[in-house]
């Protein structure tokens, strides 16, 4: 069974990131005030990403992934993909200490 993860816009400008079997209802549900807590308070939304998965677990684990993110990322990702946000894991940002002794 197929499944979807989706990034909304909401009118705050803040995203939610989501997952589902059914894209065009959730949507649906979310436009409607019938979605989750954060989205019926930042109405209205705006689908600005998704992704179809041939497994619902898989889109589940996008969602998860996604949340994870910091709002910058998920901008950057939205913008330009995959490709845009390399490089950006905790351990890749770290500022280099400079070297002992110096």
């Amino acid at each position: 069974m197929s499944g979807y993860a989706y990034i909304l816009r909401c009118s705050d400008g803040t995203f939610y990131a989501g997952s589902t079997k059914d894209l065009v209802r959730r949507l649906e549900q979310h436009a409607a005030g019938e979605g989750a807590a954060y989205t019926r308070r930042r109405l209205p939304v705006t689908l600005v990403w998704q992704l179809e998965c041939e497994r619902v677990d898989e889109a589940f684990a996008w969602e998860k992934r996604i949340q994870g993110w910091s709002h910058a990322k998920r901008a950057a990702f939205i913008e330009g993909g995959l490709d845009a946000i390399r490089g950006w894991s905790a351990n890749t940002r770290r500022i280099p200490l400079p070297p002992r002794g110096r």
